[in-house]
C-alpha cells in the first residue's frame, strides 16, 4: 500500500503555479482593486453620479407641453443665452427640419423625443445629446463657426434611422432672419 504525504490526502493533487503565473495573478488582482478604488473615489468623493435632477415630462403628450408645443428658434431676453432652439425628435425626423442661428450667438438647445431613444449630434461641433422619451436634454454653447452643419441621429432608432437628419445653419448676424 502506497504511503501518502501528510499534507496530501488520498485522491487529492496539489496544483502548482509557476512563479511568473503567480506574479501575473497578483498583478491582475492588484490592478482590478486599484481601478475599483479609483472608480469609487470618482463616484463618491468627487460627486460623479447619475443625474437625478433631470427634467421630465409625459412623452406621449409632449406636443402639448411648452416649449415643445412650439419647436424652432426663439430669441430670448434676460437669460445667459441669446437663443433657445427647441427640437422635438420623433420617428425619423427632427422638428424643425432646419435651424438657423447667427454667428457668435450663445444658444441653448432644448430637445426631447416623442417616441424612442434618438441622438442629436451636430457634425463638426461639440453639440451631442441623447434624446430619451420622457426626459428633456439641454445643452448651451456659443456657435462660433459659420456654415451649414449636418444634424444626425447617432442612436439607432429603427428602420428609417439613416434618413433621420436635419441642418444647422450658422449665418452672419445681418443675414439671420431672427
Amino acid at each position: 500500500m502506497p504511503r501518502h504525504n501528510d499534507s496530501t490526502k488520498k485522491g487529492q493533487r496539489h496544483m502548482h503555479l509557476h512563479k511568473y503565473e503567480k506574479y501575473w495573478l497578483v498583478f491582475g488582482v492588484t490592478t482590478l482593486v486599484a481601478f475599483l478604488i479609483i472608480l469609487g473615489i470618482g463616484a463618491f468623493h468627487q460627486g460623479s453620479h447619475p443625474n437625478n435632477g433631470k427634467k421630465t415630462l409625459d412623452y406621449e403628450k409632449v406636443r402639448e407641453f411648452a416649449p415643445f408645443d412650439n419647436p424652432g428658434v426663439h430669441k430670448v431676453e434676460g437669460k445667459d443665452w441669446d437663443y433657445e432652439v427647441v427640437v422635438l425628435a420623433s420617428a425619423f425626423n427632427y422638428n424643425p427640419p432646419e435651424i438657423e442661428v447667427p454667428l457668435g450667438a450663445k444658444v441653448k438647445f432644448i430637445a426631447t423625443s416623442a417616441d424612442v431613444m434618438h441622438g442629436f449630434e451636430v457634425a463638426g461641433t461639440n453639440i451631442n445629446m441623447m434624446l430619451e422619451p420622457g426626459y428633456i436634454s439641454e445643452y448651451v454653447t456659443t456657435v462660433n463657426k459659420e456654415g451649414e452643419f449636418l444634424i444626425v441621429c447617432n442612436e439607432y432608432c429603427g428602420t428609417g434611422h439613416t434618413m433621420m437628419h436635419s441642418m444647422l445653419k450658422v449665418v452672419k448676424p445681418n443675414e439671420s432672419q431672427q
